[in-house]
């Protein structure tokens, strides 16, 4: 579901979307959550603990980060903002940002013992097909939106990285 709002986001604020970048940015999000997951499932039990009480932290200072440049650029520039144009190095920053807890569901998957392919493929065919989604959603209701959809994004970038946070620190505690 990350993954999903922060393809809304770029959706609302990427100027032009050939279908080869909204491709990129799926794989992206695809590849990460579905890594994260297997390279903690091979690390083991071991390591979770570490992993478990910093991944939260990594996640919310990235994408606060990112969140807070978009509402920085857009509040100082007149005109609508270098975030038209989407980086590789923003999918890939983006992608590393929301996946970073699925290191710790893979290193629980391994504790638990369970078999780690069935959940990969469901993990990769839904972050696959909400991240297409997602991006197309975002360009319809960005362009309804039009100057505000940048601060909007931002915004919700933020309030993904408080929701992590959040949930890290008092619900799974």
């Amino acid at each position: 579901m990350d993954s999903f709002a922060v393809s809304v986001v770029n959706g609302f604020n990427i100027e032009e979307l050939p279908f080869r970048r909204v491709l990129l940015v799926a794989v992206s999000f695809t590849i990460f959550q579905t890594v994260m997951p297997v390279l903690g499932w091979l690390a083991g039990g071991p390591i979770e603990i570490y992993i478990r009480n910093i991944d939260h932290w990594i996640a919310f200072i990235i994408l606060s980060y990112l969140g807070l440049r978009m509402v920085y650029s857009s509040v100082r520039n007149s005109e609508i903002s270098t975030f038209k144009k989407l980086k590789f190095s923003s999918i890939l920053t983006q992608s590393f940002a929301t996946s970073i807890d699925a290191l710790a569901v893979g290193l629980s998957l391994a504790v638990l013992e369970v078999r780690i392919f069935w959940p990969i493929v469901v993990i990769g065919l839904t972050t696959f097909i909400f991240s297409i989604a997602g991006i197309y959603i975002g360009k319809y209701s960005g362009k309804k939106l039009q100057r505000s959809s940048e601060i909007i994004g931002g915004v919700i970038l933020i309030l993904i990285g408080i929701r992590i946070l959040i949930e890290h620190l008092f619900i799974h505690n």
